[in-house]
């Protein structure tokens, strides 16, 4: 039978996991008695402070088609490294990626499932249709991002997205052969391409326990895709700088005209603004062509293959 992985990454989720597993386990024992397929539900333990290995430790699975892994970090490496290792864990040939806060529902699997045996793609996605319960404030900000992001950056972002996500293996083991160690996976979703379906449900409260995502901690996983994405900044000191260093030669000309006819009412004053006015100009336009090629090796350093092939004609 086809094996389905669900990766669930979890930080201090005790309270909730309980719940989760209940509730995925219904889910879980209806699709492989309707569809025949088989699961595999591997956790990752990001470092958590409470008794989240422990739950995980006395999970019994609901049948002999679901088996119970996990992985537990030595301490917290954040959310991108809870979600690679589970990828890399994962050995169905079916990979659905989601929380274990309930934000995610776990009811949404079949409809995810179907959609893409119906349509062929390689990857059905969900969004949130609503923001509702949501702090203005942080609904606000989610949406500049992504309207900032999609405006700087080749990669397209869909507001509102989650991480829960139905992919092939194919598309797991594409997101996988990306090496960076700072990474974004929501970026890397668009990136790594594929055939995707889109799935939009209204947001959900999480089922116990608090959020792990402060707006600081969400402003700095804005500032790590804004990065990983996009070398506009990059292009904008660039070009800054080279528009910059004309000013300023155009500025050393007209204060030398100006010694010329008028005279130098301040000894000294026009050799020092000139000299001055120069070394600025120098050091910024140097500093341009820096931008230019600090800009490529950046790129250049996260390693990511120039292409990636769907199929092809002469396979095997």
């Amino acid at each position: 039978m086809p094996l389905v992985s669900i990766v669930v990454p979890c930080y201090n989720e005790e309270p909730v996991l309980p719940m989760f597993l209940e509730e995925c386990g219904s889910v879980v024992a209806d699709m492989h008695s309707s569809q025949g397929l088989d699961f595999e539900l591997v956790f990752v333990d990001d470092g958590s402070k409470d008794g989240t290995l422990a739950v995980l430790r006395q999970a019994v699975p609901v049948g002999d088609y679901c088996a119970i892994r996990w992985v537990s970090f030595s301490r917290n490496f954040g959310k991108e490294a809870a979600l690679y290792a589970g990828l890399s864990a994962a050995r169905g040939d079916y990979v659905v990626l989601m929380d274990a806060d309930m934000q995610d529902p776990p009811a949404l699997l079949p409809e995810m499932f179907e959609r893409m045996q119906r349509t062929g793609c390689d990857c059905v996605a969900t969004r949130r249709a609503t923001r509702q319960g949501e702090p203005p404030v942080r609904s606000f900000l989610s949406r500049s991002f992504y309207s900032l992001i999609n405006s700087i950056s080749n990669v397209e972002f869909v507001s509102g997205e989650r991480d829960f996500r139905l992919m092939r293996r194919q598309v797991v083991d594409a997101i996988l052969s990306l090496g960076e160690r700072n990474r974004f996976t929501k970026g890397l979703y668009g990136w790594v391409g594929f055939t995707t379906e889109w799935i939009a449900y209204d947001n959900v409260e999480r089922g116990a326990g608090k959020t792990k995502w402060n707006l600081f901690g969400l402003f700095r996983y804005a500032l790590d895709g804004i990065a990983g994405f996009s070398t506009l900044p990059l292009q904008i000191s660039s070009v800054g700088s080279l528009l910059l260093f004309f000013i300023f030669v155009v500025a050393v000309v007209l204060i030398a005209i100006r010694r010329l006819v008028f005279g130098d009412p301040v000894a000294g004053w026009a050799s020092t603004a000139c000299i001055i006015l120069f070394v600025g100009s120098l050091q910024l336009f140097c500093l341009g062509i820096l931008g230019q090629y600090l800009a490529k090796t950046y790129l250049e350093t996260k390693e990511r293959p120039l292409f990636i092939v769907k199929e092809a004609s002469d396979e095997g």
